[in-house]
């Protein structure tokens, strides 16, 4: 027996959520691309005159491990994102296949 889903819900959800989803990727993505923005300041600010020494003390850097920790969480909100608008498309695919199924059993028992 199977259960009625709706799933002018599960579109709605996707339409609700898609820009949610949007903004998260642009967020992650603006702060990958800050990341060289980021290490080239700290290189810069870190006095030391090797490119090697700059770019230990860069990555070594409060400010860096700081902006690491951000894409972290903007990679977690995009992900979980993704995954309910995932879930929301499987559930409308899921409803095609339980109405087939429901016409196939009907076309059967006429």
């Amino acid at each position: 027996m199977t259960k009625e889903r709706d799933p002018h819900k599960a579109v709605d959800y996707i339409l609700l959520h898609a820009t949610k989803f949007a903004e998260a990727k642009a967020r992650r993505t603006e702060l990958e691309y800050f990341s060289k923005s980021l290490k080239a300041i700290l290189m810069k600010q870190s006095g030391e005159s090797s490119i090697a020494a700059q770019e230990r003390e860069a990555y070594a850097h409060k400010d860096y491990e700081v902006h690491i920790a951000g894409i972290k969480d903007a990679t977690a909100i995009e992900e979980k994102l993704r995954w309910d608008l995932k879930a929301a498309e499987l559930r409308v695919e899921i409803w095609r296949t339980e109405q087939a199924n429901a016409r196939q059993e009907f076309k059967a028992t006429v």
